[in-house]
């Protein structure tokens, strides 16, 4: 074999195994990649269903239901607009509250419930998820309610 053919051969070689490292990569990032949504979003049907995703907005006033002697917990994230229903199995983390922000993450069940597999709470008094905050200020356009509104309400 000539010393050019060999130096092709490395080359092709060399761009193959890029591909495969690409590849890889690409579909790692794939699996891992999870989205942010409204309870607008998802009675919209954006979200995908029967794959994880994050849902965020408020915890409704009043939803929050304990299972006695569980620590299984269902409760309603709203956006104002569209309520949704999630089933929570764990602790919860300490400055979780209703009318507070919160975002959870799971997947949507076939029965419209969220099916949560973590969920995360606001860490001081002004703190909301960005996406959270965004999605709450959009759905309330129309209703004339501010945010910084409901942030001051006890």
């Amino acid at each position: 074999m000539k010393a050019r053919h060999r130096r092709f051969a490395w080359i092709g070689a060399g761009v193959a195994v890029l591909g495969v490292a690409v590849a890889l990569v690409l579909n790692a990032f794939q699996s891992n990649l999870v989205f942010f949504f409204t309870p607008t979003q998802v009675a919209q049907k954006e979200a995908p269903q029967g794959r994880p995703f994050r849902i965020g907005g408020l915890v409704e006033e009043g939803s929050l239901k304990r299972t006695p002697n569980s620590v299984d917990v269902t409760f309603v994230v709203t956006d104002t607009a569209q309520r949704v229903p999630v089933v929570y199995s764990g602790l919860l983390p300490d400055l979780f509250k209703e009318g507070k922000g919160v975002v959870a993450q799971g997947s949507l069940g076939s029965d419209g419930k969220f099916r949560a597999t973590e969920v995360l709470a606001k860490h001081d008094e002004n703190y909301m998820p960005p996406e959270a905050a965004h999605a709450i200020d959009q759905a309330q356009k129309g209703q004339g309610v501010s945010l910084s509104t409901l942030k001051e309400s006890p």
